[in-house]
C-alpha cells in the first residue's frame, strides 16, 4: 500500500454550528465519499480523523457527544479513527506511526477546514516526506470574520460584514499556496479520472 486516504474532521460537531449553514460546499461529503469508494477499491488506507477539545465544555468536547464522523459517512471495519487536539493530524496522534506501518508514501487529503485543519495536515505531511495531494473541492470552510469583529454575531450578520473573509477566497489563497509547494491540487473529478 503506497498510499492513503485522510479525510480529516468532517464531524457532527462542524454541523451542530450556525455557521453550517454557511458552508462553501454543499458536494463536500458526497465528494468525500465518492473518494472513500475508490481508495477501498484500490486497496488503500482510509483514515479518519476527529478534532477533540477535551474539557471545553463546547462542540468539539468529547464528552457533548458531537466529536463524531458525520452520520453521512460510515469508516468500514478496521479503517483508523484518530483523534487529534491540535490542527493539523500529526502533532498529538500516532498517525505517522499509522502510515508507515502500512507502508504509504504518499497521502491524499481531505475535509473541514480547507484552510485549517486540512492545510496544516497537507503542509506537515509534506514536511514529512509524504507526497500530497489536496483534493480541494473534497475540503469544505466558512467565512471568517475580520479579527477586530465581536464574536457574538449571528451568521447573517458575518455575512454582511464587508471585512468578511469570503469562503472563496480562502479556497483560491489555499490552492495557491499549496500548489507545487506542498501539494498537487486536484478536483474530485480529476482524481478520480472522470
Amino acid at each position: 500500500m503506497t498510499n492513503a486516504l485522510i479525510v480529516i474532521d468532517i464531524q457532527e460537531s462542524f454541523r451542530a454550528r450556525p455557521l453550517w449553514k454557511a458552508l462553501d460546499n454543499p458536494a463536500l461529503i458526497g465528494n468525500v465519499q465518492r473518494l472513500v469508494d475508490a481508495a477501498r477499491a484500490n486497496g488503500e488506507l482510509v483514515v479518519w480523523v476527529l478534532h477533540s477539545e477535551p474539557g471545553s465544555g463546547g462542540l468539539f468536547d468529547p464528552a457533548n457527544g458531537h466529536v463524531r464522523i458525520v452520520d453521512d459517512l460510515k469508516p468500514a471495519d478496521g479503517e483508523p479513527i484518530i483523534t487529534k487536539t491540535s490542527h493539523n493530524a500529526f502533532s498529538t496522534t500516532n498517525l505517522g506511526q499509522t502510515l508507515t506501518a502500512a507502508g504509504v508514501r504518499s497521502v491524499t487529503v481531505t475535509g473541514l477546514n480547507t484552510e485549517q485543519c486540512v492545510e496544516t495536515t497537507a503542509r506537515v505531511a509534506s514536511d514529512f516526506g509524504y507526497e500530497v495531494t489536496f483534493v480541494i473541492d473534497a475540503t469544505g470552510t466558512f467565512p471568517i470574520a475580520h479579527w477586530d469583529a465581536p464574536a457574538d454575531r449571528s451568521v447573517e450578520e458575518l455575512l454582511a460584514d464587508p471585512r468578511t473573509l469570503s469562503a472563496a477566497d480562502i479556497k483560491a489563497r489555499t490552492a495557491y499556496v499549496l500548489a507545487g509547494r506542498f501539494a498537487t491540487v486536484r478536483s474530485t473529478d480529476d482524481y478520480l479520472g472522470v
